[in-house]
Order: C-alpha cells, then sequence, then structure tokens
C-alpha cells in the first residue's frame, strides 16, 4: 500500500498498515479471551470495522487455515485474470480471421 503523509481536507493522513494473517488471527484471539474490542482496535490501531470484517472472514479458522484461504483467493484472483486475456485474445483472433476471408 502507498504511504503518504500528504495533507488532505486540513488533516494529516495516517500511513495505512497491512496486517499477516497471525497477525488477524492473533488479535481475534484476544478478543475471544476477554479483550474489549474497543481496546484491541486502539491498540492494534485498526478500526472496529476492520475487527469485525476480520472475524467475519477468518473468525472461526486456524492460523494455518487461514493462510491457505488467503493463497487460494490469490491464486483464484490470477487465474481469472489469466482466463480473461486468453478470451481476450481468442476474440481478437476470430476477428482477424473474419476479416482475412
Amino acid at each position: 500500500m502507498r504511504q503518504s503523509s500528504v495533507y488532505q481536507d486540513g488533516g494529516f493522513v495516517e500511513k495505512r498498515k497491512r496486517f499477516s494473517v497471525e497477525q488477524i488471527s492473533g488479535i481475534l484471539k484476544q478478543a475471544d479471551l476477554g479483550t474489549p474490542v474497543r481496546d484491541l482496535c486502539r491498540t492494534h490501531g485498526v478500526s472496529e470495522q476492520s475487527f469485525y470484517r476480520w472475524k467475519k472472514i477468518y473468525g472461526s479458522m486456524e492460523p494455518s487455515e487461514a493462510r491457505e484461504l488467503k493463497q487460494l483467493r490469490e491464486e483464484n484472483i490470477k487465474l481469472k485474470r489469466l482466463v480473461a486475456d486468453l478470451s481476450l485474445d481468442k476474440a481478437m483472433l476470430q476477428d482477424v480471421l473474419q476479416k482475412k476471408f
């Protein structure tokens, strides 16, 4: 992600962080052990919205399962791009063939 120190609307834009799957699952486990969500979010510098999104996605998973899910999603995105590129190439080749004959 981009790190920016530009002023927008009179305020300072803070740099955004990316958390690893292990960090996310650690934060979620702390919440399961009884730490208040608001305190966790303040401590780790995330919004409550991010916390609950993580909980929805990774809530009942072990770190290894969450890591595998993330890898599968990334692979799925790459494969979808590959299919789109190949479909476009096929369509272009078909257009060229139709114009030649």
